[in-house]
């Protein structure tokens, strides 16, 4: 990429502008996506507590600029708004749905400066225009003396949607020379890449000074979709030191009978620092929905594994779900604590998973800490389907959403829902999780939303729990021959429908609704939860959201929102939620889940929010744009702060 003499210009008055304002003293920052590499989403921070609130405030917003509504001539598509900052050196960094880098006032909102990558945006990015955030690295060979003078002592590091690996000073906003080419270096170098089709929407993650990125590939398209390889770069050079393969074709099967893809990082990495391990959460291996080219159980996809930061080698895995065919990726970040099991504090990984249900690991072997189980599940009956005979479930810690629908369960507001939708049930040939997909159609419970989504969970320390945003949305999942396809079988018109090319069938997917248009299942549909994982018991769990706007009269009804964006929790007794489709962000008594206090935002906030203090004053800070998938979802580009008065 050349960098204009313009935007040189630009970016030496910004560096002159911000040597000029005094960093004001700051009591916490917030360096990484969970705030911390770990994951834990936790602040320390004490100002705001559950007596004080409810008096929370706007103190400043800042508008990036940057929306698509997807339907202007070469205008990329519909733009959504995902990212959490961070929050380094009194200043606050930012991405946006295009791409750009901004970094901000954290006390006024004021732009101190931007970077433009210039993305491509007229390719079909399937997840849309998004991007959850930026990586942070400082160079420990630039002295702290030195660090206010020299160029790139702290770097930024974005991945792009068009894939590129971006490296930009924190001071000035200018690339780092040094890195990669002007500053960047590509990331198509993957097997079958196809552009759009492969992109980046999760940041990076810096450790040992190895940056490292994984993907997000398409879902559905076809067999042979590209390699969701994870790679590790040099953070000062961009030279590439590793690349991890997550799919692993068994032994004796033939190549030509081995056609897959992804497996893919397309959610938040976490990292364990003192053991030089990253910790990958991986996707669903291609297609998604029929596994005849992809025999055996699929490993690393649809897992968690710890790769050594240094060289990429693989130290241990555990996979979530074998041979997956219902889209039940690891999507949220791992969790690294310490947690105190009978009486003893014990350091765990934490996983989670579409499922809805949650596994305890060793973060120095990967096994598990708390007990799981294998369990025979139901055979697949497709043409050229050999699906896993068991599937893992935890013993010790409960479901946080149901795994099965009865007719006896069906929750409806008249008899002709309610009849309407046992007999969806009764025509399908399973109803319960890991019921394999059919023609006939199957219950896909959870649904390819959640359980849980990369909205993922945070850690309360002062209570030793878990706190987890979690859908309840089942989805009807059919499969329909390629002959049928291709004479005009589409599906329900309502329906997701793709001919996964390479297979011989196409896959049909809709949430399970009734003619009224409200779920079949009983409300709520989204919910935020505290997990004591010493006990195995939920201590408590309230609905969260509204699915009022996007679905008007659902909400008069039922309560509860699709959840995409999670939960922090501070020091001061608080939990801050947004992610619902409601434009509404939330705080809760960390204690209780008693609702404390809530703001109405411009637009749904589909962000995991974050905390700072600057200038003796806690900032709340969350992204308001809207989803890139939900038309019916207002858009925007908000950034907003609250503080107490």
């Amino acid at each position: 990429m050349r960098v204009s003499k313009t935007a040189m210009i630009l970016g030496a008055v910004a560096a002159l502008t911000n040597a000029a304002l005094p960093l004001t003293a700051m009591a916490d920052e917030w360096s990484a996506y969970g705030r911390d590499l770990q994951g834990t989403r936790f602040s320390p921070l004490t100002q705001v507590t559950p007596a004080n609130v409810a008096s929370l405030k706007p103190a400043w917003t800042f508008h990036t600029g940057d929306i698509s509504t997807g339907k202007v001539k070469g205008g990329g598509p519909r733009s959504g708004f995902e990212a959490t900052p961070l929050m380094m050196d009194g200043r606050l960094y930012l991405s946006t749905p295009f791409n750009r880098v901004i970094a901000i006032d954290p006390a006024s909102g004021q732009q101190l400066w931007a970077y433009d990558p210039k993305l491509d945006r007229a390719q079909p990015y399937g997840d849309g225009l998004i991007n959850r955030g930026l990586a942070a690295w400082r160079d420990p060979k630039i002295t702290t003396r030195a660090a206010g003078k020299a160029a790139c002592a702290l770097r930024l590091y974005e991945a792009t949607l068009d894939a590129r690996l971006v490296s930009v000073d924190a001071a000035t906003g200018l690339p780092c020379a040094g890195f990669g080419a002007a500053g960047e270096v590509s990331l198509r170098d993957v097997a079958r890449y196809r552009p759009g089709q492969y992109h980046m929407t999760s940041p990076p993650i810096v450790v040992d000074g190895v940056v490292v990125v994984g993907s997000a590939i398409d879902d559905n398209a076809r067999a042979d979709m590209p390699s969701g390889a994870v790679r590790g770069f040099d953070a000062r050079s961009g030279r590439r030191l590793w690349t991890w393969e997550p799919m692993i074709k068994p032994a004796g099967v033939a190549d030509a009978a081995w056609k897959t893809g992804a497996g893919n990082a397309w959610s938040v990495l976490s990292a364990d620092p003192a053991r030089h391990l990253v910790y990958v959460p991986t996707g669903s291996a291609s297609p998604d929905y029929w596994g005849g080219l992809r025999p055996g159980d699929n490993r690393w996809a649809n897992s968690v594994v710890a790769l050594d930061a240094r060289t990429g080698k693989l130290k241990w895995g555990f996979q979530l779900v074998h041979h997956d065919l219902w889209d039940y990726d690891t999507a949220a970040a791992p969790l690294a604590t310490t947690l105190k099991l009978k009486g003893k504090a014990t350091p765990v990984v934490i996983a989670g998973n579409k499922t809805g249900m949650v596994f305890v690991l060793d973060p120095a072997t990967g096994k598990p800490v708390l007990p799981v189980e294998e369990r025979a599940v139901p055979r697949s009956a497709l043409q050229g389907e050999t699906s896993s005979p068991t599937q893992p479930f935890p013993t010790a810690t409960p479901p946080l959403v149901p795994q099965s629908l009865s007719a006896a369960d069906v929750w409806a507001i008249s008899d002709g829902d309610r009849k309407w939708c046992a007999a969806q049930l009764a025509a399908m040939s399973g109803t319960a999780m890991f019921s394999p997909p059919s023609e006939a159609g199957t219950l896909a419970i959870p649904g390819n939303v959640g359980g849980i989504n990369w909205s993922g969970f945070a850690w309360d320390a002062g209570h030793g729990r878990l706190i987890v945003s979690v859908t309840n949305l089942p989805a009807k999942i059919r499969m329909i021959p390629a002959d049928k396809f291709k004479g005009g079988d589409h599906g329900d018109l309502r329906a997701e429908t793709t001919m996964q090319i390479g297979t011989p069938y196409a896959m049909s997917r809709d949430f399970l609704r009734a003619p009224s248009g409200l779920p079949c299942v009983k409300p709520p549909f989204g919910e935020l939860m505290a997990v004591d994982l010493d006990a195995g018991r939920i201590v408590w769990r309230v609905p969260l959201g509204s699915l009022e706007e996007v679905a008007p009269g659902v909400g008069h009804i039922a309560q509860g929102s699709i959840v995409l964006g999670g939960p922090i929790v501070t020091a001061g007794g608080l939990i801050f939620q947004g992610g619902t489709m409601d434009r509404t962000l939330r705080a809760f008594s960390a204690e209780t889940g008693k609702l404390l206090w809530s703001a109405e935002l411009p637009a749904s906030a589909h962000a995991t929010p974050m905390t700072y203090q600057v200038g003796g004053k806690q900032y709340v800070v969350i992204a308001a744009g809207g989803s890139a998938k939900v038309d019916e979802e207002r858009q925007g580009d908000a950034v907003i702060a609250y503080a107490l008065p």
